[in-house]
Formats: structure tokens, C-alpha cells, sequence
């Protein structure tokens, strides 16, 4: 759209024309207009969400089969996992050392997402926002909070880039 290439332009011609009152009123049609979603933004969005979908329904069989493979798989090489109160774990061990600490030291032992939100243009980047459950061995809720996961297309397709979370309680 020729308009959207040349925005402040434009602007200042509406401002001088039709006063600054119903120029904001133009201006802000413009925006949405500028930025709403193309066919090719959906179909991007549609492929991430189910990549999403299928990688966060095998996500807790890791824990379930005590399979740490299954679980690096899920995130990209290049990753970074920031849970709360502990330093952030990044690059290639990130994920193994994650699971060594959920796994040992928490006793996970099963979980479930649930997604909100995904957001993204076509870039190569969408953020998942959601929820979460964390179970122990006797299949009781040892933790539930929220996360944003930020993933990356690879070229093994989909994969956890940036995983941020937090419990929904206070550190004990």
C-alpha cells in the first residue's frame, strides 16, 4: 500500500487539509489498516501453532519416560531457559541441564501447557504465552504458574528459543 510506505508524509498533508482532530482520527485507521495481519502472516502463524502444539504434547513425556533426549529436542541449540530463582541456562547443555534439575531436584515427574496466545508476523520468531501444571511421581500438583516461550524456525523446525516461567507462588 503506497500510503503506508510514506507515513509521516502524508500525515503533515492530512494535518494541513482536514485539522489536527480529524487527522487523528485518520491516522489511527491507518495504523491498523498498515498493520494488520497478511494471508501470509495467518498461514506463518497457523504452521507455528501447531508446531507448538505437537512439540508441548510430548514436552512432559520426558519426564513421564525419564528420557532426557526427548526434552532437548524440544529447544534449539542456541537456547536460553530462565526459570525463577535460579541463573538463567543457555546454549547447548542449557536444555540437559534443566532437565537434570527439574528431574532430580524437583521430582518432576509429569506436567501440562496450556497456550493462551501466540503472536509473531512471519519473521522467523513467535512468542507462546500460556499456563502450566507440574506434576510429582504421585501425580500431585507440585507447582502451576504462567510462561512466554519465544521460538525459533530452525531448520529441524520449531524450537524453544527463549523459555521464561514463573511459579504462581512465592519462593518457599
Amino acid at each position: 500500500m503506497l500510503f503506508c510506505t510514506n507515513k509521516h508524509d502524508n500525515i503533515m498533508k492530512l494535518i494541513r487539509f482536514t485539522g489536527l482532530a480529524r487527522t487523528l482520527s485518520y491516522v489511527s485507521l491507518l495504523f491498523l489498516s498498515c498493520n494488520s495481519p497478511t494471508e501470509k502472516d495467518e498461514k506463518y502463524l497457523t504452521e507455528a501453532r501447531s508446531a507448538i502444539a505437537e512439540s508441548n504434547a510430548v514436552y512432559f513425556q520426558a519426564f513421564v519416560k525419564g528420557d532426557s533426549s526427548i526434552f532437548i529436542d524440544r529447544y534449539a541449540k542456541d537456547c536460553c531457559i530462565m526459570p525463577p530463582n535460579v541463573a538463567s541456562m543457555c546454549g547447548g547443555d542449557a536444555a540437559l541441564n534443566f532437565f537434570r534439575l527439574a528431574f532430580y531436584n524437583m521430582a518432576l515427574r509429569d506436567g501440562n501447557f496450556v497456550t493462551t496466545a501466540v503472536y509473531g508476523n512471519g519473521d522467523g520468531f513467535v512468542t507462546e504465552e500460556g499456563k502450566f501444571q507440574l506434576r510429582d511421581g504421585s501425580n500431585a500438583i507440585i507447582d502451576d504458574g504462567k510462561y512466554l516461550v519465544l521460538w525459533k524456525k530452525t531448520d529441524n523446525g520449531w524450537k524453544m528459543f527463549r523459555d521464561c516461567f514463573s511459579s504462581n507462588h512465592s519462593a518457599k
